[in-house]
């Protein structure tokens, strides 16, 4: 099927978003990421290089492939080989393999490592979407603290500023060849990290309404302390610049909640347990 269509509609340019994604759930089955995420993200190049001619392809990586990385912030010339999750790792998997089909096949290929996107549509296990429901809810949200009682800090990053990345990536990547091709990485985050603390109080302010916080150790499951994004080379060479401050953000992604269930949750939403 991904054959025809590719080869039908002489696609030239693929944006590969879909994977098994969330670094906990990967704790309970990893099979299904290492069946999703990396013999898919195969079966996808393998369906590229028989085209002619050759798509390129551009494709979401991730922050987590970081890992244990100490240094911050993040930089695309840091070493991503400690990753803290089975996620991180199928994500490392696919620039590894997306590296050997440009070098082997002439595939160009573009990695974008997205750092804890939020806003309308999102996924509901993610932190924004969860915590909204919960205090909604009037539920106590589960807070993960670092050793010490340290805060966790994240580099929250509207979906606005990453689709404008996807596109730029997308508009720039060159023509694959038959030899050795374009092969690179970009991080596309918000360059300001801030503490799961804060982005709690910018949820209270956009909600109306106080979260009840339980502080707990954090499991390990996958989860590291802080993320922040060095993007000077994806705003050199993409033109990317995040635009949206967290506030401002969140502003729009309860705007958004409140209308698309303004009449109460559904009841699918109601029930949900994130993971």
């Amino acid at each position: 099927m991904l054959d025809h269509i590719l080869q039908e509609y002489k696609v030239t340019h693929v944006l590969a978003l879909a994977a098994q994604a969330g670094v906990r759930y990967a704790t309970k089955d990893p099979a299904s990421y290492v069946s999703s995420n990396v013999a898919g993200f195969v079966q996808l190049l393998e369906a590229c290089r028989f085209c002619e001619p050759m798509p390129r392809v551009v494709y979401a990586s991730s922050s987590s492939v970081y890992g244990l990385n100490t240094v911050s912030p993040f930089s695309e010339e840091h070493q991503v080989d400690r990753p803290a999750s089975l996620y991180a790792a199928t994500k490392k998997a696919n620039e590894m393999i997306a590296h050997t089909y440009h070098h082997i096949y002439g595939l160009s290929l573009t990695g974008l490592r997205f750092f804890t996107v939020y806003g309308p549509w999102g996924r509901p296990d993610m932190f924004a979407f969860s915590a909204t429901i919960k205090i909604h809810k009037g539920e106590a949200l589960k807070i993960f603290q670092g050793p010490g009682g340290s805060e966790l800090e994240r580099d929250f990053t509207f979906i606005d500023d990453i689709v404008t990345g996807c596109v730029a990536s997308v508009d720039k990547i060159p023509e694959s060849t038959k030899g050795a091709a374009h092969y690179k990485v970009y991080n596309l985050g918000n360059k300001d990290p801030v503490t799961v603390t804060y982005m709690i109080e910018c949820l209270e302010r956009a909600i109306g309404k106080k979260a009840i916080k339980n502080y707990v150790p954090m499991p390990p499951t996958g989860d590291v302390l802080k993320t922040s994004a060095d993007i000077s080379l994806a705003e050199k060479e993409l033109g990317y610049k995040p635009t949206t401050s967290l506030q401002e953000g969140i502003n729009k992604f309860i705007a958004w909640y409140d209308e698309y269930y303004k009449s109460g949750l559904t009841k699918e939403m109601s029930n949900y347990v994130p993971y």
